[in-house]
Parts: structure tokens; sequence; C-alpha cells
């Protein structure tokens, strides 16, 4: 996107453009026989807005409308412009987020192979020294070797269950009633749903002022807008919203009644219809929410960390106390 609004700039045609771009790419791309496709197309003449039309799954909906306005407005160039800054920003915001959230995963894989590990490879060597005792041993202990012994007899077959949940689960995401579920649960978790909210929000703000300031209609763009939004109960209310706006209400009181988006976005919202300038207030908007979104991540993170480092460090605190009490209990006898 970036090298056609470059090319169209420099004054080449359409079809040049999209030829030279597809060039750059490997031979066997995937995208670059679907650019050549596109090429065709123009060329027997259809607009590049139609031609991408043929490939909804490169091309979704938020760039065919945003191409079809800047073919119209004959601003081309500056409408590959706004989608190469808009495709980066989204791109920004999904790497800061899986960059956040791999330390923590990774602190956990971490922090359960440290405890398997020593139920599974430590514990039960230890536990030998006590099998000649004919005294009863504590009751933690106990727990401590049956553990062991489960993991040990049955630790394949807990893999593979958790593997076959885990694909079960995937397939079940599919069905958008359970999604829908499990999105609604999502929402009512108390740092989880703030940063859901905020994702959300910055993501439709930014989309609806792509589409706004390329000279999509507004109702338009509210409705592709809509079709962003990865979180099914948030995006059923701002559907129900843009159906209202049809209907005539104003954009931040539809928006407001949903309960879904801060006061303050809905105050740029409110001050953009007012002054006819709704693209730039919800672009402001839009980078408002993603400083939101980078708050409530280190919020969450802040608060998980410490938690999964005092989970960690009681599981080994309950081993080794496991371990020593025969010990205590054993040297109290020799006494």
């Amino acid at each position: 996107t970036r090298q056609l609004a470059t090319l169209i700039g420099a004054g080449l045609p359409v079809e040049q453009a999209l030829a030279n771009v597809a060039a750059g790419l490997p031979a066997r791309a995937l995208l670059s026989g679907v650019l050549l496709a596109v090429r065709a197309r123009v060329t027997e003449g259809l607009s590049l807005a139609a031609a991408l039309a043929d490939f909804p799954r490169a091309f979704p909906d938020l760039y065919r409308a945003t191409v079809a306005a800047g073919e119209q407005a004959g601003h081309l160039e500056a409408v590959f412009e706004r989608l190469a800054d808009y495709t980066e920003a989204r791109q920004a915001l999904k790497s800061k987020l899986l960059l956040a959230l791999f330390y923590p995963a990774l602190l956990t894989l971490v922090a359960v192979l440290v405890v398997t590990g020593l139920l599974v490879f430590v514990v039960p060597q230890v536990v030998e020294v006590f099998a000649g005792l004919k005294q009863e041993l504590p009751a933690l202990t106990r727990a401590l070797i049956a553990i062991s012994a489960f993991l040990r007899e049955q630790g394949v077959w807990l893999l593979a269950g958790l593997a076959l949940g885990g694909l079960a689960f995937a397939r079940a995401r599919r069905h958008p009633p359970i999604r829908r579920t499990l999105h609604a649960l999502q929402l009512r978790l108390p740092l989880v749903g703030r940063l859901t909210r905020a994702v959300e929000a910055a993501r439709y703000a930014r989309t609806a002022s792509i589409l706004l300031g390329s000279g999509v209609p507004v109702l338009e763009a509210l409705r592709i807008a809509a079709q962003v939004i990865a979180c099914l109960p948030i995006r059923a209310a701002v559907e129900h919203a843009a159906a209202r706006v049809r209907e005539g209400t104003s954009l931040h009181r539809a928006l407001g009644d949903t309960g879904e988006f801060p006061p303050l976005m809905l105050a740029l919202v409110a001050s953009g219809e007012a002054s006819g300038r709704l693209g730039p207030m919800l672009e402001r908007a839009a980078r408002e929410q993603e400083r939101a979104v980078e708050t409530a991540l280190a919020a969450l993170l802040a608060v998980f960390e410490p938690m999964l480092i005092l989970a960690m460090g009681g599981a080994v605190l309950a081993i080794v106390l496991a371990i020593l009490l025969p010990i205590f209990d054993l040297n109290q006898l020799v006494k």
C-alpha cells in the first residue's frame, strides 16, 4: 500500500504501479499473483475498487470502500497514504500487545515446567527415604506423594486430555453463540474488560476516521468500522448505534448509550459532530485510546507478574515443607 501511494504520487498509471509492486515481490508469493490479477482487471476497464472486490480476502470492505472514495474524489495517492498509515498503526498496536504478553506467557510456562519437574523427578527420589519408616507421614507429604505418583503414571493421558480440550475449545470458539458468551465473560473481568474496551474503541475510532477522511459517507463508514471490532457484544452494540444514527440520532449519543466507550471519546465525537470535523476528532480519539491501551496493559501486567511469582513461590514452598516435615518428625523420634 505504501509503495502504491509512492508510485501513484509519482504520476504512474494505476496498472503500471500495480505491476511494479508485484515485480518487487517473490515470484511465487500469493500477493504477487493477486496484484497481477487486479492489474489485468484494471487493464480491461474496471475501476480499481471493482477489481479489488474480486479478492475480498486480500482486500476487506475498509480497503475497497476507501479506494472507491479516493477514485471518485481523484485523490488516490492520499487515500493510499492514509491506508498505509492505518495499517501500520494497527500492526504497531498488535505488536505492542504481543510483546507485552510474551514475558508473562514465558514466565508462566517456566513456572509450570519447574513445578512439574520437581513433582515428577525430584520428589519421588526424596520420598524414598521415608519408605522404610513405620511412622505415619504428615498429610501434606502424603498429598505430595499422591500428586507425584499421579503425574508419573497418568501424565501422558493428562497431556493428551489437555491437548484435546484445547482443540475442542478452539473449535467451539468458531461458533458465534459460544464466542459471544466468552466475550461477554471477558468484558466482566476487571482489568481484562477495561483493556478489551480500550482496544476495540481505538480500533473503531481509527477505522471510522480513515473512512470519513477519505470521503466515505458517514453511514457507510459506521457500517464498515463496526466490522473491524472483534468482541461480539461490543460489535452488536455498535451496529445498533449505527442503526440509530441512520434514524436520526447523533453519533455521540448513540455510542454513549451502548456504555462501551469512554467519556473522553464521546466528548471528542460530540465536538467533531458540532464542528463538522468528525474525522479528525475520531483520529484524536483513536490516539487517546491507544494510550489508554498501553496504560491498561501496564496495569494488568503489574498485577499479574507478582501474583504469578507468589503462586510459584507458594508451590515450591509447599513441596519443600512436604519434604521437611517428615525429617523434623524423624529428628523428634531420634531425640
